[in-house]
């Protein structure tokens, strides 16, 4: 079990705090929760892992400030997103690794015109945007404490039809990456694991008169460190809060006013390994969320993956 540091884990707070933004508003997606790993995903040793996976997202109810308002008050009634990921991390040594992700989205809006009193339904399916990042861990000797920093590079398509800037798959901006993680231990006794994991992205370069709003997103959990089943495997339930933040979008081609939210949301999840293969599935809910504006929100989401290592 990792080994907890106090004076590591008042660093990583600090960090941590000194990225938050300072306001917290965001467009209406919310999906950088969906790059926000458990402990299962940071490193342990050299070596690397593969995985695969799905989220799904429904944002169906309209929603203004910590309320939700009627779904006229908003022309845009429905948001649904199917995200895979393919990912891909590996440890050089027991300090630097590198991590790829790259995502491929299948999203169906739907909205209301005023102008001809109808409602039509358009579809987007291409690949999103992907980010590279590094890894050092070499702030403790147990690597239970790493930092994160990397690109989100502008591959997704930002320009479908009838869709709003802030809807579309791709933001067409060049993101920085920057991120802290920790994972600790319990007193000797309590066979339970915690992790804390957060990242902020920042526009640095932007297409089309479109900035998407600074964003933090940040988990915190505990998990049980398993029911032993034998030779088919090992079973591990975990509880986790997820917290998500992101300032106003910019410019010409953005809707400032309806654009930034904080949310915080519940995750219990779990995580099944047989040997090297790793399966991992959560629910999240909203438990708290305050937007700008009207926006759609999802009442639930789902995530599933499967992931090897070597």
């Amino acid at each position: 079990m990792p080994y907890t540091n106090t004076k590591v884990l008042a660093a990583v707070a600090i960090v941590a705090i000194a990225l938050s933004p300072a306001t917290s508003w965001a467009c209406a997606c919310g999906c950088g929760v969906f790059d926000i790993s458990t402990s299962s995903m940071m490193p342990t040793g050299p070596g690397g892992n593969v995985w695969l996976e799905y989220d799904y997202l429904n944002q169906s109810q309209n929603w203004a400030g910590t309320h939700r308002a009627p779904k006229e008050d908003n022309d845009d009634r429905q948001i649904r997103t199917d995200l895979y990921t393919a990912g891909a991390q590996y440890m050089f040594n027991r300090s630097w690794g590198a991590q790829i992700t790259v995502p491929y989205w299948n999203r169906n809006f739907t909205s209301f015109d005023d102008d001809s009193a109808t409602q039509a339904t358009y579809n987007a399916n291409s690949f999103g945007d992907v980010r590279l990042k590094g890894i050092y861990s070499g702030l403790s000797d147990d690597m239970s404490t790493g930092i994160t920093f990397g690109v989100k590079l502008p591959t997704g398509s930002f320009t479908t039809p009838n869709f709003d800037r802030d809807t579309q798959i791709g933001s067409g901006s060049t993101d920085a990456l920057l991120g802290v993680y920790h994972m600790g231990a319990l007193p000797v006794g309590m066979p339970f694991d915690w992790f804390v994991n957060g990242e902020w992205s920042h526009a640095v370069s932007i297409q089309d008169h479109y900035r998407p709003g600074d964003e933090m997103d940040a988990a915190a959990g505990i998990y049980y460190e398993g029911f032993d089943l034998g030779k088919v495997g090992k079973i591990s339930p975990l509880a986790q809060i997820i917290g998500s933040t992101r300032r106003h979008d910019g410019g010409q081609n953005a809707n400032p006013d309806n654009s930034g939210y904080t949310r915080l949301l519940v995750g219990p999840g779990l995580e099944y390994r047989v040997g090297d293969v790793k399966l991992y599935s959560d629910i999240e809910t909203p438990i708290y969320q305050n937007v700008n504006g009207d926006q759609l929100v999802s009442p639930i989401s789902f995530k599933f993956s499967v992931g090897y290592s070597f």
